[in-house]
């Protein structure tokens, strides 16, 4: 797991379109990094209307906010239209990626266990240093929790 005051890792995911998009190229004050374990799972579907819902006040606070998760650019895009979602989410088809920051590994729910993304979020600076890190993360409050915690630097 990528501890607090380091740089957080590189990357280059392709979203819905099949564009990459590289954390280097993000221009903002503040980069909201959310890993979410699945496209369309109940509690990834609520963390990610939270985040739409204060699209325009991260915006605000010059934040962007980058949703990532295993799944194509096809799950990708069922995803957003079925959930009418503008924000930007990324396909980590692999794990790659996060595997890199921690959060892919093993996991159990109804006594089964499996491998999977944990629902981790990580705050960074123009930088791209990680200034926060939210290890327990409950999807109804945590967008606004963070945007909260971005408002109060």
């Amino acid at each position: 797991m990528i501890d607090v005051g380091k740089k957080a890792p590189s990357f280059s995911l392709s979203d819905k379109d099949g564009k990459k998009i590289s954390l280097k190229d993000v221009d903002a004050s503040y980069t909201v990094v959310y890993f979410y374990p699945k496209d369309n799972a109940p509690g990834c579907t609520i963390e990610a209307h939270g985040f739409e819902k204060l699209k325009t006040k991260f915006k605000n606070a010059n934040a962007v906010v980058v949703g990532i998760s295993g799944g194509d650019e096809k799950s990708k895009t069922k995803f957003c239209e079925k959930q009418n979602l503008s924000i930007l989410l990324l396909s980590d088809s692999d794990f790659a990626v996060s595997t890199k920051y921690g959060v892919y590994g093993e996991k159990k729910f109804m006594g089964k266990t499996y491998m999977g993304i944990n629902r981790v979020t990580f705050l960074l600076d123009k930088d791209k240093k990680v200034i926060k890190r939210y290890d327990s993360v409950k999807p109804l409050t945590h967008p606004q929790n963070v945007l909260d915690d971005i408002t109060s630097f």
